[in-house]
């Protein structure tokens, strides 16, 4: 078993038996849902919304190539820069180099997975420049030194108990402030890394194609305040983004809210076309948008897997994952947890070292039944799962004792062979430690019902 492997097993465990961190992710889901039940209905026919979202990014991923073009195109005619990027080596350099240029000490970062997946924050610290996160449950995970739990809610473990916690032992605060208190006291120390920052990071919910321009989704307005003030605006994306016209979010900003955080629409939607222009009084001087591929091309080769690709990051599989309602989004130790983490981490950083997340299913379907543009996760599990198999990465064990198996499901003559005693004992002997260390193992009849049958209809 690969180490990753191991160690997910381990973490698993002990966060399925942590009943206080399952009480605390259930009642921020429970609240998630609630909410989601009531944007949806500002659709009056969400099933058709949903597939014309799909194909459009269909037709996106289909032809990415000239997207991406047309969009480099647009965007350097308004004065932006554009670098592509294909590794997480590549990206790091990109950013340092344009930190270097700028003698950049100090950076304020709005919410983006794509530099979680770079690990942007430990790169710049370790080569003296400071980086922080403006968005409140990032600023909370980036006091605690954690990663985010979350693709949409990063600081979801957390009870506002523990929050405030935190903020005393960091930040000195009374431990007993209420939430509206904590967020006025991130909102003060956050307002001067705004003034002091050389340069602004955000990721991009959207890349727009047809007018060179990047869209981002918030609710707290850190996106704006990160992309106004630092002379330099630096946008870290992945490759399939894209959607070809500027009037397709009038479809995805709503689905992204209502599937997000329930929303008819985040509270701030910004479309960015590049660096401040002549005559406009605001924006950064500069403007980069750094492509990333970090393994996407993997998943795009792969004209199964390259469904996974369609993904608007809403967070909605994650939500409705039982696995990840159980053992939560740290156990996946990756920067994409929950159902769409375990279909694309293993084409992004390898099979052989996740292909344990895709095993990590019940394969019950609800993510699938309530992705926004319907992509097919438990059908791309199984995928994954049957890669890993082709590509030997199972054990030799493993395939012995699945032939094995297949062997005597295709032969009732070879079932019938072995008693029930035998079965049980075999069942013991086998799966004790694997299954039934925290449940009860079946027990097996001592006949077969093939046995009793003709048994009975003989006399």
């Amino acid at each position: 078993m690969h180490q990753t492997a191991s160690t997910f097993l381990e973490e698993s465990e002990k966060k399925a038996s942590d009943l206080g961190h399952r009480q605390t992710i259930n009642f921020n889901i429970g609240k998630y849902n609630t909410a989601v039940k009531a944007g949806k209905q500002q659709f009056s026919d969400l099933p058709s919304a949903r597939e014309r979202a799909k194909n459009i990014k269909w037709r996106a991923i289909e032809h990415l190539d000239n997207h991406l073009e047309e969009f480099e195109q647009n965007f350097t005619r308004r004065g932006g820069k554009v670098i592509w990027a294909e590794t997480t080596e590549q990206v790091q350099q990109e950013i340092l180099a344009i930190c270097k240029a700028k003698q950049c000490k100090s950076i304020v970062k709005s919410k983006s997975m794509a530099t979680e997946e770079v690990h942007l924050n430990a790169f710049l610290g370790s080569n003296g420049i400071e980086c922080v996160e403006t968005d409140l449950g990032e600023y909370i995970q980036q006091l605690d030194g954690e990663p985010p739990y979350h693709i949409v809610t990063p600081a979801m473990h957390k009870s506002k108990e523990d929050v405030a916690r935190l903020f005393a032992e960091k930040l000195g605060t009374d431990p007993g402030l209420t939430p509206e208190q904590l967020t006025l006291v991130a909102r003060e120390k956050l307002r001067h890394k705004y003034l002091e920052a050389e340069i602004g990071i955000t990721g991009a919910n959207f890349i727009i194609a047809d007018t060179g321009s990047i869209a981002v989704s918030e609710n707290e307005g850190n996106a704006r305040l990160t992309t106004a003030f630092p002379k330099t605006h630096i946008v870290l994306v992945g490759i399939e983004k894209v959607l070809p016209s500027v009037t397709d979010l009038a479809l995805f900003w709503p689905l992204l809210a209502t599937y997000g955080t329930g929303q008819q629409v985040t509270a701030y939607n910004s479309i960015f076309s590049g660096p401040r222009q002549e005559g406009e009084v605001d924006g950064p001087e500069e403007m980069y948008v750094i492509l990333m591929d970090n393994g996407r091309t993997n998943i795009l080769k792969d004209t199964t897997a390259r469904e996974s690709l369609y993904c608007i990051r809403c967070g909605s599989c994650l939500n409705a994952c039982p696995v990840y309602k159980n053992i939560g989004g740290h156990s996946y130790a990756t920067t994409y947890s929950g159902p769409i983490g375990a279909v694309i981490t293993p084409h992004l950083q390898g099979m052989d070292s996740y292909m344990h997340l895709s095993f990590a299913s019940s394969l019950c379907g609800n993510c699938t039944e309530v992705c926004p543009v319907r992509i097919n996760l438990h059908e791309l599990l199984l995928h994954n799962r049957q890669k890993a198999v082709e590509e030997n990465f199972t054990s030799g064990g493993e395939k012995f004792a699945w032939f094995v198996w297949k062997q005597g499901c295709n032969s009732r003559k070879m079932m019938n062979m072995a008693s029930g005693k035998m079965k049980n004992f075999l069942l013991r002997r086998f799966f004790a430690k694997g299954w039934g260390d925290k449940r009860e193992l079946p027990v097996f009849a001592a006949k077969s019902f093939n046995q009793q049958w003709k048994e009975r209809h003989k006399s």
